[in-house]
Parts: C-alpha cells; sequence; structure tokens
C-alpha cells in the first residue's frame, strides 16, 4: 500500500470499529441525534432544516473537526463553493459560488459573493483573510441574496456568526507547534458579567518559517511565511429587557513574505533567458531579486442596537465602519532575474448603516429595510520590467455611495404551504479616477499614457425580486421552489491602459436563478440528505480580461449571456453519538450563449472560470475509544475539485477562431485535485475544573503537489506563465484548555 495512504486508511478502519460504541457510559445508538443548527439566513432564527434556501451550515462540533478559522478553510466544504487565496498573496482570496467569481483581487473590483461578519459586509477580496476569534456558526448560503443582504450578493453570501459573551467567568486557550517552525498561541475570556454589560475577549499571534527556501544573493531568504496578531472584544449591553446594544471590534495585522511565482512557461525565442528558471515542479529552493513582502493591517467596528417593539416586532440598527492598508512586493518572472516586478500601496475605508424590522403575525413573518454603504479607496501600482527598461507609474482611486430599501414576506397560507414574495431596489454612484505613465529607464521623466486626473463617475440602479413556495409534507420533510434576481454594480476599470478604458463604465452584472429542493431529515433524526437543482442565467457577466499591455494591466468586458446548471447533495448521518458521516457533492454545466468581443459572438470560444464540472467532501468523525484520561477521537476530511479554468481566455489553439496574439484558456487549467486533512485528538481531559485536549493534526496530509492558481502574461508578454502551487503537508500538535 502507498504509504501517503496508511494513516487515513487505519483510522478510518478504527472509526468503523467504533462506530456501534456501546461502552456503559455511552447512550445507545437509537438517542443520537445529529446536532439541531439554528441559522438566520432569513434574518431570523430557523431551523436549517425548515428554510427554503440552498444554505449550508457548520458549527460547534463540526467547526472543530475541520479547523475553519477564516474564510480560506472553507473551500469545497459546501456544495460548488470554491475558495483559493489570490495569486502571491495569502490575505486576500477569490471565493465562487456555483461558478460565479471575480478572480481579479484588485480593490477596485467588488467580489460577487458577499462576505459578512455578525451581519457586516467585508467589502473587498484584498484583505479578507484575516482570523476570525470565538467563531460560533458559518453559513454559506448559494443562489442570489439581494433582497436581504447588503449588496453584491450575486451568487451567494457567507455569514460568519461570532459568540456572544456569556456573562459568566469562563474561556480557552492554545498553543500550536508544527512544522516549519510553527508557533501559534489563541486564548479567549468571558468576564463575568458587570451590571447590564457582558464582555468576552480574544487574541491570537502566528509565526511561521516559509515552505519555500531561496538560494545565496535571493532579497529574501525565504518564501510563504506567516506571521500575524489578530484580536477581537465583544460588549453587550441590556440596557432593559427590550432594549440591548451589541460592540464588536477585531483587529487584524499582518506582515510577512508573499508566495514563490514559479515560472511554468515562457516562450524561448522571446524571453530566452528565462529558461533556465522555467519548472514544472514545486521546488523547495528557488531564486528571486525582488524583496518580496505582504502586509495587510485590517479593523473593524460594529454596534447594533436591538429593539424589542413588542412581542412580535423588532427594530435593528447595524452601524459599521472597517478600514484596511494594504501593501505588497510581488516578483513575479520567478527568477532571480529583474523581469517583473510589481507593488501595490493600498488604503481603503467602508461605512454601512442598516435599519430592519423584523416581525410576525399568527399568518405572515416579515422584514423590511434600508441601507447605506460608502467606500473610498486609492492604490499606487508602481511596475517595472525587463531590466528596468519599461517602467510604469500606475495610480488608481475609486468609491460608491450606495443606497438600498428592502423587503420580504413570507405567508402561511396553511400548515403546510409557504409562499414568499420579496423585492430590493438599489441605486449605487460609483466613481473612479486614473493615472499611468510610462519611462524607459534612460531618463527620470515619465510620459502620460492616461493623464493625472482623469476622472469618471456614473450611476446604476436595479430592483431584484425573490418568490419561494415551500410545502412541508412532514416535520422531516420540506421542499421549495425558488426564483431570485442578483444584481452586481458596475464601475470603471482601475487598471486601464488607455483613457477611453479609464472613464467608459463596465456595466452591472444581473442574474437570474432557478432553483428547487428538497431537505429531508429520518432515521429519528440521525440522518439528514438535501437536494439542490438550479439554472443560473446571467446578463453582462464581469469578465477582467488580463492582457499585460502597457503595466500589468487589464481590460473589462461584460461578456453577453452565460447559462449554469447545476445539482447539489448534502448528506449528514450520525449511526451513534461516537460516529458522524458528513458529505457533499456539486456539479456545475457552464457555458456562454453570447461573448460578444470585437463584434464578433465567441460564446463557443471563451472559457467559463473557477466552475469545476464535479466537486465533493467527505468528512468522517468518530470516538476511536474512552480512556481514564478521556476520550479519543478522529477526523479526516478530503475535498475533490474537478479541473477548471483560471482565465476567460479563448479555446481555440488552432483554426479559423485561433488567435495567435492572445492567450488560450487551455494554457492556465487547473488540473482536478484532492486534498486530505486529519486530526487524531485526546479530548475532555479533566484537570480538576479545567478541561484539556491534545491534538496531532496535519493539513494536506499525503503531500499533494497541485497548481491551484496561474497568472498568464499573454503572446505579448513572451506568454511568461506563473504557477501557484497548494501548500505542501503541514502538521503539529495543538494543546489547548477550557474553563
Amino acid at each position: 500500500m502507498n504509504q501517503r495512504l496508511v494513516l487515513p486508511s487505519m483510522l478510518l478502519a478504527a472509526m468503523a470499529a467504533h462506530a456501534q460504541d456501546t461502552s456503559p457510559t455511552s447512550p445507545p445508538a437509537e438517542t443520537a441525534k445529529l446536532e439541531e443548527v439554528v441559522v438566520t439566513a432569513q434574518k431570523r432564527e430557523e431551523r436549517l432544516q425548515d428554510v427554503p434556501v440552498a444554505v449550508t451550515a457548520f458549527a460547534g462540533a463540526q467547526l472543530k473537526a475541520l479547523d475553519v478559522e477564516s474564510i480560506t478553510d472553507l473551500s469545497a466544504l459546501a456544495p460548488n463553493l470554491q475558495v483559493q487565496p489570490s495569486v502571491n498573496n495569502n490575505t486576500g482570496m477569490m471565493i465562487a459560488i456555483r461558478g460565479a467569481a471575480q478572480q481579479n483581487p484588485a480593490l477596485y473590483w467588488d467580489a460577487t459573493v458577499g462576505l459578512y461578519v455578525d451581519g457586516v459586509y467585508v467589502g473587498k477580496n484584498l484583505g479578507s483573510v484575516f482570523d476570525i476569534l470565538d467563531l460560533q456558526r458559518v453559513e454559506v448560503l448559494r443562489g442570489p441574496q439581494g433582497t436581504l443582504y447588503g449588496r453584491n450578493t450575486l451568487a451567494g453570501a457567507v455569514n460568519f456568526v461570532t459568540q456572544p459573551p456569556s456573562g459568566e467567568l469562563g474561556g480557552h486557550a492554545s498553543v500550536k507547534l508544527g512544522n516549519y517552525d510553527l508557533r501559534s498561541a489563541k486564548a479567549s475570556l468571558d468576564l463575568p458579567r458587570m451590571g447590564i454589560a457582558s464582555v468576552s475577549l480574544a487574541a491570537r499571534a502566528e509565526k511561521r518559517d516559509g515552505t519555500t527556501k531561496t538560494l545565496p544573493g535571493s532579497a529574501v531568504k525565504e518564501l510563504n511565511t506567516r506571521d500575524s496578531t489578530s484580536a477581537r472584544v465583544a460588549v453587550d449591553l441590556d440596557f432593559t429587557d427590550t432594549f440591548q446594544a451589541a460592540y464588536r471590534f477585531d483587529y487584524s495585522d499582518t506582515d510577512q513574505v508573499v508566495n514563490h511565482s514559479y515560472l511554468s512557461r515562457a516562450n524561448p525565442a522571446i524571453l530566452p533567458f528565462l529558461q533556465p528558471y522555467v519548472t514544472h515542479d514545486r521546488d523547495a529552493r528557488v531564486g528571486v531579486d525582488g524583496p518580496a513582502f505582504e502586509h495587510s493591517k485590517s479593523m473593524g467596528h460594529s454596534l447594533t442596537l436591538t429593539w424589542d417593539v413588542n412581542d412580535r416586532n423588532t427594530l435593528k440598527s447595524i452601524t459599521a465602519y472597517r478600514d484596511l492598508k494594504w501593501d505588497d512586493l510581488l516578483d513575479l518572472d520567478g527568477s532571480p532575474l529583474p523581469v517583473a516586478q510589481t507593488e501595490r500601496l493600498s488604503d481603503y475605508d467602508a461605512f454601512s448603516q442598516e435599519l430592519q424590522l423584523v416581525g410576525n403575525t399568527d399568518r405572515f413573518n416579515y422584514v423590511g429595510g434600508l441601507y447605506y454603504f460608502k467606500d473610498d479607496g486609492f492604490a499606487f501600482n508602481p511596475q517595472t520590467f525587463f531590466f528596468g527598461t519599461a517602467n510604469y507609474d500606475s495610480r488608481y482611486g475609486f468609491g460608491t455611495k450606495a443606497w438600498a430599501a428592502f423587503g420580504q414576506v413570507d405567508y402561511k397560507a396553511t400548515d403546510a404551504l409557504t409562499l414568499t414574495a420579496g423585492l430590493r431596489y438599489t441605486r449605487e454612484e460609483r466613481n473612479g479616477e486614473r493615472y499611468l505613465a510610462f519611462n524607459d529607464g534612460t531618463s527620470p521623466a515619465y510620459f502620460p499614457i492616461v493623464p493625472l486626473g482623469t476622472k469618471a463617475d456614473d450611476t446604476f440602479s436595479d430592483t431584484t425580486p425573490v418568490f419561494i413556495v415551500a410545502y412541508k409534507f412532514s416535520d422531516a420533510v420540506n421542499a421549495y421552489v425558488k426564483y431570485a434576481e442578483g444584481f452586481k454594480s458596475g464601475g470603471f476599470n482601475g487598471e486601464a491602459n488607455s483613457l477611453a478604458e479609464s472613464i467608459t463604465p463596465f456595466q452591472p452584472e444581473k442574474l437570474k436563478s432557478y432553483e428547487a429542493g428538497l431537505k429531508t431529515s429520518f432515521a429519528d433524526g440521525r440522518a439528514i440528505v438535501n437536494l439542490a437543482a438550479f439554472q443560473n442565467d446571467t446578463d453582462d457577466m464581469q469578465l477582467s480580461i488580463f492582457t499585460a499591455a502597457g503595466a500589468s494591466s487589464s481590460i473589462i468586458r461584460n461578456a453577453g449571456k452565460a447559462e449554469v446548471r447545476g445539482f447539489e447533495l448534502e448528506a449528514t448521518w450520525a449511526p451513534s453519538d461516537a460516529f458522524r458521516l458528513q458529505g457533499s457533492y456539486g456539479y456545475l454545466d457552464s457555458k456562454y450563449d453570447e461573448f460578444i468581443d470585437e463584434g464578433v459572438n465567441q460564446a463557443d470560444n471563451r472559457a467559463v472560470i473557477h466552475a469545476p464540472e464535479n466537486s465533493f467532501n467527505v468528512l468522517v468523525d468518530g470516538r476511536l475509544a474512552r480512556t481514564s484520561w478521556g476520550d479519543l477521537r478522529a477526523s479526516l476530511d478530503y475535498t475533490w475539485t474537478d479541473d477548471y479554468y483560471t482565465y476567460p481566455y479563448q479555446l481555440a489553439s488552432s483554426g479559423p477562431n485561433y488567435n495567435p496574439l492572445r492567450p488560450i484558456a487551455g494554457d492556465t487549467v487547473v488540473k482536478s485535485y484532492g486534498v486530505l486533512n486529519g486530526r487524531l485528538a485526546l479530548s475532555d481531559i479533566d484537570f480538576g475544573g479545567v478541561q484539556g485536549e491534545v491534538t496531532l493534526w496535519s493539513r494536506n496530509l499525503t503531500d499533494e503537489d497541485h497548481i491551484v492558481n496561474y497568472i498568464d502574461f499573454g503572446p505579448l508578454f513572451g506568454n511568461l506563465t506563473d504557477a501557484y502551487y497548494l501548500e505542501p503537508r503541514t502538521y503539529g500538535l495543538e494543546l489547548s484548555i477550557k474553563w
């Protein structure tokens, strides 16, 4: 047997042997039930199985078994959910749901999937990867959610819900050690209630050496390091029985070295000097010339006021402010030669205000509200290429003012039949500014390409509805059909390489979604199977097409019409209180119906990005034995993702539709890959009122060597192509206590 599979096989065998644990202290199998998960997907608390929405929720033991601490830990754990770090960076991410994604991480872009922390919208891909301390629950909502969620939830929304203060003295702490000299410490403290106030505090720090070492003479000693600190403060104030306030503060500071850009391809006729550095492996030691770094500092404040007007109506105000300072310096040629280097020095802040009214009558549940959002950002993006002979002064700014009014009503026509209708009106004012200048290295003077002071603005609006028919056959079987529309605002290209492109707005992206779902539970509450089938029709899909012409720039096109059909399956089974088996599967069939490029419909010759045809996840979690020290538990989770394209480039590599001056999508296909993670823990160790746990853990347990993303500079830049690999196997020991 392959040695890499020995440990997983042994663990699975042991779990199977103990699945029907009948020790005297164990409840019999027939009394074991799955943890009932309560979600707020529709702005009120509901059982997960009662919500007529395709939503996956993780809470309690699941979060622990999966070791979820940030958005990047969720990839493939929900059907048709894909999360990848941004190329080069570890504090930015690309998130796709049902094949809808925004792959360009630049700050002027809005995400296609809405990310929320305690009800507050996190507006950008860059800087969105930060530790979320005291995490209570994660909800992944698939499909448009625009009726009830802030903005830009065209593909779906991911909600992180943190643990509120308990008002009682308690807490937990842990220390994690691992390979690459990993050192991590985390602590959370709940303070006793003080008058009307309940307070909790949390902090985390992590350091780790790089997974890639560099050769002598390189600008840095190693790449892909970890160095971060984070903190959280939560304060709940109970002014009266009907009026409460909840303040949340989070802080994250990351200062580390970026991933290596492995040079996987370069045209020998154009870039002969790079040929010695082309590699098709994740080399453990490389040469770089740039002092690569990644700095991300984010801070968020939110204040939620809740007033129970009466027994049936609650008025809520959510006020939030987020600030981000994000800088990086990248060596993009994967060599010790100064061929391609780019830097981004960015500043971004956002303010939002939301008012909600949530209520009910005997037959109706309703939600209504108003929403305001404002953000501003600026990035200085200097670039240098080809030994300093092509230098660019690139700068862009952007801003948004958005208003929305929304409402949704559920009508319980009978005890079994519920009809839902919702509507959201959104209006956004967008602005952009751009400056781009060129220098050939022979003098300090820069030649303007896009003049200083170039500015543009425009306004976009839309009204998006939702209609749901839900039928409850029994307490264990629910079915629904849903129609929803999504809207993502237009804007301006911050990386444009011409005046015309800078001041011409790209148009809003709109989506119509048709969905049918079935949610079932059986075996006395020990098993759940949920199904969903959908079709998404997208108009004016926003695509960023990297050209590498005139700086590291992109053009933006609205790709006409796209169609994505799919199927999703989620299942969980707990045959006893000692064993849990959970799995999910997603299927996607994606195509363009229209893709107008230079006046020609290229629908059959363009790739749909980040839309793997098949993906699945399996989690096995079980108690292997009960000892005098504590419970010995083990978990394995395996995720598998099919091939997917990373750029919306041409599919043809020859023939009449092939353009030799443009990149080919097939050159940057990510091949199918799987990742296995594992944990082995001795838990519930009693230290006289303090509970302890010792855990052995590993991520990418079998040390798979896969490319997960690319940058393709295209024929105009000698087909220079960077590859970014899955992080190698990491493993270690974690010690934790809870009191």
